[in-house]
């Protein structure tokens, strides 16, 4: 059975392809990739990362935080700039970092797949060789020190323009990084009170977890919520609740009016109430309560 969690992914493409390769040969191509992919996979290890793929073509890892899958990223360039060019071209390797959904941890019948597979080889296959990208959302959640190691502006143009994140160069620093461009940035907070606990999601905080797991933000002890069931994140729209479960999310707002979402989104606005599993009810001692604060 798969399990879905919210995990920095690392796509890494490292395929000799086109002239390049024709020049090479198909041996000597392939030579150059395993080469290529080796020296990833060290830098994953270093880092702590859990491997799932890794072949001529694609190495796909997974990681806790996305402190480390930052810095492995930037080791991994590193150890590839360190291999001598071929005829007198750079290493085609291009990465892609995202945090976000992971449905499985992959088999040799089923690879891992999810949404955080899914961007994390999008942005890989935007970006040019010996380069890595990162999305707004993995950005979010690392700390200040990582956020040193990445571009202060997102990337502008075509081909970010139509992406639903922001998208940040790593290794290409040129002033603070903020969790989402200034221009687009809230200056609200949403407030959600869970029983005796009070949290915010905001910009020290864009990104809280819902679910009937212990490692959740909010842990509701209810067998109709998943282990992990949602997300609610601070984006650039407003205050953003991802179902991620199997009986889906019910949000009340403060005029009565009730939104269901299963394996979807929803905006949080003003104030309500959000039942994982079953329509909320505020009465109850695990009911969840949420308020937009200025």
């Amino acid at each position: 059975m798969s399990e879905r969690k919210n995990l920095c992914v690392l796509v890494a493409l490292h395929r000799w392809e086109g002239s390049l390769a024709d020049q090479l040969g198909e041996d000597e191509a392939r030579h150059a990739s395993e080469r290529c992919a080796n020296r990833i996979e060290r830098a994953i290890s270093a880092q702590g990362g859990k491997l799932l793929s890794l072949d001529s073509d694609e190495t796909v890892a997974v990681f806790e935080r996305s402190d480390a899958g930052v810095q492995a990223a930037i080791e991994a360039l590193q150890r590839i700039r360190n291999l001598p060019p071929l005829r007198g071209a750079r290493q085609p390797v291009r990465l892609g970092l995202h945090y976000g959904i992971l449905d499985d941890t992959g088999t040799d019948a089923e690879p891992a797949s999810g949404e955080g597979v899914t961007v994390a080889r999008q942005l890989a296959s935007l970006c040019e060789n010996e380069q890595a990208l990162v999305s707004g959302t993995a950005v979010m959640v690392t700390s200040s020190a990582t956020r040193n190691l990445i571009s202060a502006q997102a990337l502008s143009g075509p081909n970010w323009a139509r992406l639903e994140w922001p998208v940040y160069a790593i290794g290409q620093r040129t002033g603070l990084v903020t969790s989402i461009p200034a221009a687009a940035r809230l200056t609200q907070r949403l407030r959600i009170r869970h029983q005796h606990d009070v949290l915010f999601v905001e910009e020290l905080r864009p990104v809280v977890l819902l679910g009937r797991e212990l490692g959740n933000d909010v842990n509701i002890m209810d067998p109709r919520a998943s282990r992990q069931h949602a997300r609610i994140e601070r984006r650039r729209e407003g205050f953003v609740l991802f179902d991620q479960s199997t009986n889906g999310t019910f949000v009340t707002n403060q005029e009565g009016k009730e939104a269901f979402v299963r394996r979807d989104s929803v905006v949080l606005q003003g104030r309500g109430y959000i039942g994982l599993g079953k329509t909320p009810d505020p009465n109850a001692v695990d009911a969840i309560r949420y308020q937009l604060e200025d």
